[in-house]
């Protein structure tokens, strides 16, 4: 027994069998011991080889190294989330259906009291994630979770609830910072979105379907995602994950293995309304530049080059010399725009912005918007087979630094004109000759006097009673003076001319 045992020493000499020893090796060793075991006297046990087995195929060590565990991070970043529920109210459904629901609803009601005949519009609830900025209070969230909400309560994990003041949103950013009155709150720490890689895991934490405080971990899929967007171009490049993101999710955060934030969770992209497997998250450094902006001022500038792009196939990569396909393809050069003071031409490609490399089109709107126009920037740019560098000042997208700053403007609920209103934002000003002494844009119209006029949603209401309307104020004001009964001019302004028209109040 004491020279087979030398002889196992001899074919592993210096040895030592741990976790960490390579599967492989683990199984050429087992095989190994599996051929010696058959010279072994019969009076060897079987326990000993067995044990030998399992000892050298386990790897506990290898096993907790590829499976993190979430447990701590959850528990260290639960008073950093919060639930969001939102209060909107909308215009009741009219005529006919109206009145069948009306009927439908006295029948369920027991006690037969009767459904208010004058009541012009209902509560429509919505349920977000946020989380806690900064201890005094600042949160942040999605611009569609709180966009045209009449009331924001905000609910921490120990149940206090308060009621939250939007302080800035942005629409193509989908950032919204919205407070509470409350001090001594536990913040996030932020990290560094642009070190995010591709395959490191990720944790989200928020309310799916009203789930409070619900966390689902997952990997990062991509990154520089685009998707759809309702602006003139992308202004995010999203990082893409497989957590199971849905409906509620909307504005909580999406953590590294450091529990750090490095996203906003924002969108999914699913056939069946929830999720699918592919997620969509708001890198935290565009969304920290987003909000500085909205802390400081209540808005967003975003710069602009002024340049028609499209992204370089490989035909024009290989039609203008270039390695590969990448770049950002100059189609038009806009007049008197940055771009063009900066000597930009038809047909460059723009390979970089400030050092950063351009792989596709969609990438240049989202650095250059991430830059405060007046700001010297520099453009790496292919031109006739050469690289030269181009010193811009980046300028201003137009209209980008409106931004919501509080719940929707509109006229007071039940007004005798039946009607809701928001004021104009710049570009309208600036854009439309009519409205240059302002006005105010209807939002929604329900059965009453305007409708009747004939005004439309989308006109502009710039005078009313004969006194100028510039702004909601004006006319909640005017609302409020106008006569019980009689007729009323109103003048609107219509894709750009100007109409009056009358009003019958009774």
């Amino acid at each position: 027994m004491l020279i087979k045992s030398t002889c196992l020493l001899q074919i592993f000499p210096n040895r030592t069998l741990t976790a960490d020893t390579p599967p492989t090796s683990r199984l050429s060793i087992v095989a190994i011991i599996g051929r010696l075991a058959g010279s072994f006297p019969a009076s060897l046990p079987t326990l000993v080889f067995s044990v030998l087995v399992l000892l050298l195929m386990s790897s506990p060590a290898s096993a907790q190294r590829g499976l993190p565990d979430f447990a701590d991070l959850v528990e260290d970043n639960a008073a950093t989330i919060v639930n969001i529920t939102t209060v909107q109210r909308v215009p009741v459904v009219s005529g006919t259906q109206q009145g069948e629901i009306e009927e439908l609803l006295r029948q369920l009601r027991p006690d037969g009291l009767p459904i208010d005949p004058d009541a012009q519009t209902r509560p429509r609830g919505g349920v977000g994630s946020g989380f806690i900025m900064s201890d005094d209070g600042y949160i942040i969230t999605n611009h569609h979770v709180v966009a045209n909400a009449d009331t924001i309560t905000v609910t921490l994990t120990d149940r206090r609830e308060y009621s939250a003041d939007i302080i800035g949103s942005d629409e193509l950013s989908d950032v919204a910072l919205i407070k509470i009155d409350a001090t001594g709150l536990r913040a996030v720490k932020f990290g560094d979105s642009e070190q995010v890689r591709v395959g490191e895991w990720v944790l989200a934490i928020g309310s799916p379907f009203g789930l409070e405080f619900s966390a689902a971990a997952g990997i990062v899929s991509a990154k520089s995602r685009n998707v759809p967007s309702r602006g003139p171009a992308n202004y995010v490049s999203f990082i893409q994950t497989d957590v199971a993101i849905n409906q509620g999710n909307s504005g909580g955060p999406l953590f590294n293995l450091n529990g750090e934030v490095i996203g906003i969770n924002s969108q999914i992209l699913s056939s069946t309304g929830g999720s699918n497997g592919i997620s969509f998250a708001i890198p935290s450094n565009m969304a920290l530049n987003v909000v500085e902006q909205l802390r400081e001022t209540g808005a967003v500038s975003r710069g602009l080059l002024g340049v028609l792009i499209k992204d370089v196939d490989n035909a024009l990569a290989q039609a203008f010399s270039l390695d590969r396909p990448r770049g950002a393809f100059v189609d038009e050069v806009q007049p008197g725009s940055p771009a063009e003071q900066a000597g930009v031409l038809n047909n460059d490609i723009i390979l970089a912005f400030n050092s950063i490399q351009i792989e596709q089109s969609s990438q240049l709107p989202f650095y250059v918007g991430q830059v405060r126009p007046g700001t010297s920037a520099e453009l790496t740019v292919l031109r006739e087979g050469e690289t030269i560098q181009l010193p811009v000042i980046v300028g201003s997208l137009p209209g980008a630094d409106q931004a919501s700053t509080g719940t929707r403007p509109s006229a007071p609920r039940g007004n005798s004109l039946a009607l809701t209103v928001q004021n104009l934002d710049a570009d309208m000003l600036s854009s439309v000759p009519a409205l240059a002494k302002g006005g105010v844009q209807i939002d929604q119209l329900r059965d009453g006097p305007a409708r009747s006029a004939g005004l439309e949603s989308g006109d502009v209401i710039v005078s009313l009673n004969h006194q100028a309307i510039q702004n909601v104020d004006d006319f909640n004001r005017v609302v409020e003076e106008l006569p019980a009964l009689g007729f009323v001019p109103i003048r609107v302004v219509r894709e750009g001319r100007g109409t009056t028209l009358v009003l019958e109040l009774r």
